[in-house]
């Protein structure tokens, strides 16, 4: 799917639905290799009556170019997805493949590598440093990876003008608002040759204007070939992805194009949120 130079979605055909207990993969002989695939993936917590199945046998692939988004209820599985696919937790049974490489199967360490190198988290609470200025915060996974400290800061202003927070290089958090924050978060997990961008409620800080830019730049790093994962309650920035993924009790329900989501959400057969 493409996107005008003013930021509206070209619609794209949609696709049948599938379930949770299919693969969401469209691939052919002659697709490239997926960035993301997740494989009959659980995660389940405590045992008993304690016992919660946080996400039940998902099924998810993602191939390079690909904008994916992820709907759901509060409390559906949207947020134990997201870290299962970039390693932050490992599955109770199934396999997370990052680049063909199965996470569970790693050390802490090489989890952290491949997170470093592989992989750009946007996380709700963004998660900045607070002793570092914008900039620092933006560099720092660079410069944890060997990166010269003169190109990691460079990247990291191009990643902050990119998000439209430049002038914010030298700030610490505490100097920032909520948006601000927000963007330097996007930025830091845009920075370098990421080829996973996972980001949970980018736009949840944002204004109309400002939640737009941000589906921009995240379409443009899809259509450059990144692969780009998007939690999010809003049908309209749903509608910037190739294809919606809908969450309800742990289980992937439905997998379908952009052009039905607003179908889905009103339809309560369809159990979306």
């Amino acid at each position: 799917m493409t996107t005008s130079r003013f930021g509206q979605p070209h619609g794209a055909s949609p696709v049948q639905p599938v379930s949770s207990s299919s693969s969401s993969s469209r691939s052919t002989p002659s697709d490239p290799a997926p960035v993301l695939a997740l494989h009959d993936v659980s995660r389940v917590h405590g045992e008993g009556a304690r016992r919660v199945n946080a996400l039940l046998h998902a099924n998810l692939v993602l191939h390079p170019g690909e904008f994916v988004a992820i709907m759901g209820p509060s409390g559906s599985g949207k947020s134990t997805l997201l870290n299962l696919a970039g390693g932050l937790d490992t599955p109770s049974s199934g396999q997370v493949l990052v680049e063909g490489r199965d996470l569970a199967s790693l050390n802490a360490a090489e989890r952290a590598a491949v997170r470093r190198r592989s992989i750009g988290y946007v996380f709700q609470d963004f998660n900045l440093l607070p002793g570092l200025t914008a900039k620092e915060n933006v560099q720092f996974p660079l410069e944890l990876d060997g990166c010269n400290v003169r190109k990691a800061a460079a990247a990291a202003v191009r990643a902050l003008d990119e998000v439209g927070v430049s002038e914010l290089a030298d700030r610490l958090p505490e100097d920032m608002s909520g948006g601000q924050a927000q963007r330097v978060a996007i930025a830091r997990a845009l920075v370098g040759e990421r080829r996973l961008l996972l980001a949970d409620e980018p736009t949840g800080a944002l204004d109309s204007n400002s939640g737009t830019a941000i589906l921009e730049v995240l379409r443009r790093r899809a259509d450059d070939g990144a692969a780009v994962l998007l939690v999010t309650h809003e049908p309209r920035f749903a509608a910037w992805a190739d294809r919606t993924v809908f969450l309800r009790d742990g289980r992937i329900i439905d997998d379908t194009g952009p052009s039905d989501v607003d179908m889905l959400l009103d339809d309560p057969e369809s159990g979306g949120a």
